[in-house]
């Protein structure tokens, strides 16, 4: 029997290291080694390893942003590169006959696990640009307002009373629309990806559609993909406390074209959700 892969497609800050999180308590193997905790994800990010760190590599091999910060798919791979990548996936398969895994990173590569993994199912997750450009400038922020935290109390004080809020609007000035040009790349490639596979391999969820559809997508994933998983309520997962403020960042954009294309993809792409 061919072993059954789910890819677990979304941008960066688009709710799929909780829903990986779902999954993994579900009983799906996302992995041998999973990325920890950090500032941005006190939970976890789900995230296997040897997939994370090929895609680090292949992209700083092209001179690119090794967190995947760009705005259009990763070249072709070269020989090595594949055949690094065929190892990692022959050794997924013989580990286990059913398995998946996460990293936002993998929609820069969707031509390449097309090909390498033709049978492999699609489960996209898609976020809202504001929200989601809004969670990456804020955790940002948070990364450089910890320094302040250890300096001595006068200069928390000021940071915290005189400067915190203006520094704050001074990234999203700064990168706000560099950050929906990443969104809209990584989302148009879920939608071309969508649109080239058959309509049974591929599912695609609003971030926080398990809310009140878990039990929805746990079906379709056991009953049309044949996925084995024991069911685990997703309100056992999520917690609304650890998601991030929304900032209305429309007016940080300058760019009309940019926020206009954003808006038209978001549609399309929330108007086949389930």
């Amino acid at each position: 029997m061919d072993n059954r892969v789910v890819i677990i497609a979304g941008m960066h800050r688009s709710g799929t290291s909780l829903i990986s999180h779902w999954l993994d308590s579900c009983g799906l193997n996302l992995g041998e080694t999973l990325l920890g905790p950090d500032i941005g994800n006190i939970e976890g990010h789900y995230e296997d390893v040897d997939f994370y760190r090929f895609h680090e590599d292949t992209l700083a091999a092209n001179n690119l942003s090794r967190y995947g910060f760009i705005s259009h798919a990763a070249p072709a791979l070269n020989h090595y590169q594949q055949e690094k990548l065929k190892s990692i996936i022959s050794f997924k398969n013989k580990m286990s006959p059913q398995w998946g895994w996460k990293d936002p990173r993998t929609c820069l590569f969707f031509a390449t696990y097309r090909q390498l993994l033709p049978n492999a199912f699609y489960l996209n997750v898609i976020r809202d640009y504001t929200s989601t450009v809004s969670s990456l400038v804020r955790r940002d922020f948070d990364h450089h307002a910890t320094k302040y935290l250890t300096r001595g109390w006068l200069q928390r004080f000021i940071w915290t009373h005189f400067k915190k809020a203006g520094r704050r609007r001074k990234f999203f000035r700064q990168l706000t629309a560099y950050y929906l040009r990443i969104w809209v790349a990584y989302n148009q490639e879920i939608l071309n990806n969508i649109e080239i596979l058959p309509a049974d391999k591929h599912l695609t969820i609003d971030h926080l559609s398990l809310v009140d559809h878990d039990k929805q997508i746990f079906n379709s994933l056991i009953n049309n993909w044949r996925i084995e998983l024991k069911y685990c309520d997703f309100k056992l997962i999520f917690k609304s406390t650890l998601m991030s403020q929304v900032d209305n960042i429309d007016h940080f954009v300058k760019d009309d074209a940019l926020l206009q294309t954003a808006k038209a993809l978001e549609a399309k792409l929330k108007s086949i959700c389930i």
